[in-house]
């Protein structure tokens, strides 16, 4: 089956045929980084982690660029005398990387900054001065949005139903839908945060960053561009326009992820309706947190509550619970090497608009398969279930211990179930019946099963 991507731009799924079959190329938007992540960025940073890891297995190579918005009004705003904003946006910016490392979200192939781009920027601002789609005005540069036809097209809005521009001065706009590709310097700005240009000294515009950093790292064309559904507009009808009207071809594919909501309403810094990132994985493992993201699809509207993170640590304490009874059945570490054969129900999930839900629910119906295998003794069918469900689960980012039963947690769980076993087993030698029942007792209270067989005993957590 072909993988099928939702096709923001054409508002439909399409076949994805990259350019490179042997290298798939991506571009996300990254954050702007004026203050720490929430947990809303996490799950738009994790949807392009999961279609990366996809497209990785598919194709074997992908290019992947997530860029870093340094420079930005919003960055000069929350920066302090004792802080300047390079050096908030330095720390703001690490913030970001830890969060995402801890939920196992890869680093991208390249993580440019836009301040290290701005000759890039400069050079296509001036491309489109030259094409007739952008002006120099009172130190400013902006883009002529009715001398580009096509305007409009990723949001199928028309010009004049649009909000007008508000990303920078107006003072020498011809139309107030016309949008910043150069901000003059201001009174009151820091000149740290200003470069000599063509039209005067300034920085660039938000949009002309990914524009030119995307060009420069990936070629004028390229197969994916993604983002939160938030930057449909105006960043990215922008960012198209810009670069098409200079000559790029640009994006083959738009691809957005939904949004995480409270109560309703899009979480976001501006409402302060926000949950920081750092709080959440503070309070939660972070494979609960993966979970609980991922669990939905990307495209759908996310409403997290603590019964999104209690539901995950359920699902995923099934999975790792059979992961680990299954691995005493080993007498060897086999060698793991992701296989072409993964079940036909989770490829054709993924390759369905990257249906993670559906794919997951695979991996819990192996899980199923595999615990019934055990329950019945078949050690050939139990440990085939697990190596899906391993195969399975390393293609959606979440590492089971392959070498046996865990570490840490599950390690010390399994050392104390082996010791009660012992004394139980002891108790029964000796007879003392009394002595059995009460550890067989004590453990079911604790929600563990005791299975006797042939073999020996063997322990199991009620899910």
């Amino acid at each position: 089956m072909t993988t099928r991507l939702y096709d923001t731009r054409t508002q439909t799924l399409r076949d994805f045929v990259p350019l490179d079959q042997a290298n798939v190329t991506m571009y996300v938007c990254g954050p702007t980084v004026q203050s720490g992540p929430h947990i809303g960025h996490v799950r738009a940073a994790l949807s392009f982690d999961l279609l990366r890891r996809w497209l990785e297995y598919r194709y074997g190579r992908v290019t992947f660029v997530r860029n870093v918005t340094d420079i930005d009004d919003k960055v000069l705003a929350n920066a302090t005398a004792r802080e300047p904003w390079w050096a908030l946006a330095y720390r703001m910016e690490q913030e970001f990387t830890a969060a995402y490392a801890a939920v196992g979200i890869e680093p991208p192939t390249y993580e440019p900054r836009a301040t290290a781009s701005i000759p890039q920027m400069q050079e296509l601002i001036q491309r489109l001065i030259d094409a007739g789609h952008a002006y120099a005005a009172a130190g400013d540069v902006y883009f002529d949005v009715r001398s580009w036809p096509s305007y409009g097209e990723l949001t199928n809005q028309s010009v004049d139903a649009m909000e007008d521009a508000t990303d920078a001065d107006p003072r020498g706009k011809r139309d107030p839908h016309d949008f910043a590709l150069w901000k003059g310097l201001k009174d009151g700005e820091p000149e740290s945060a200003t470069w000599e240009s063509p039209w005067g000294a300034g920085r660039p515009g938000w949009h002309i960053e990914c524009s030119a950093m995307s060009r420069r790292y990936l070629g004028p064309e390229f197969d994916i561009h993604g983002g939160g559904l938030d930057l449909r507009f105006p960043h990215h009808e922008n960012e198209l326009a810009q670069s098409t009207a200079a000559g790029d071809a640009f994006a083959q594919y738009w691809v957005h992820n939904g949004l995480v909501t409270v109560g309703g309403q899009k979480m976001s810094k501006s409402l302060g309706n926000f949950t920081l990132a750092e709080d959440v994985l503070a309070e939660r493992d972070p494979m609960v947190v993966r979970y609980a993201l991922a669990a939905a699809h990307y495209r759908s509207t996310l409403d997290l509550t603590d019964s999104s993170y209690d539901e995950a640590e359920a699902a995923l304490g099934r999975i790792t619970g059979f992961w680990t009874r299954a691995q005493r059945l080993r007498s060897s570490t086999p060698p793991f090497n992701l296989i072409e054969d993964l079940p036909a129900a989770f490829v054709a999930a993924m390759d369905d608009d990257l249906g993670v839900p559906q794919a997951l629910a695979v991996v819990h119906e192996a899980v199923r398969a595999g615990n019934t295998a055990l329950d019945a003794q078949d050690a050939h069918a139990a440990l085939a279930a697990a190596d899906q469900v391993y195969f399975m689960m390393q293609v959606l980012g979440f590492p089971l211990d392959a070498s046996a039963t865990g570490s840490g947690t599950d390690t010390a769980l399994a050392s104390l179930m082996d010791a009660m076993i012992s004394q139980r087993a002891q108790a029964r030698a000796d007879k003392d019946w009394g002595a059995a029942d009460r550890i067989r007792d004590a453990l079911a209270a604790a929600g563990i099963t005791l299975a006797d067989t042939a073999d020996g005993t063997h322990w199991s957590i009620e899910q």
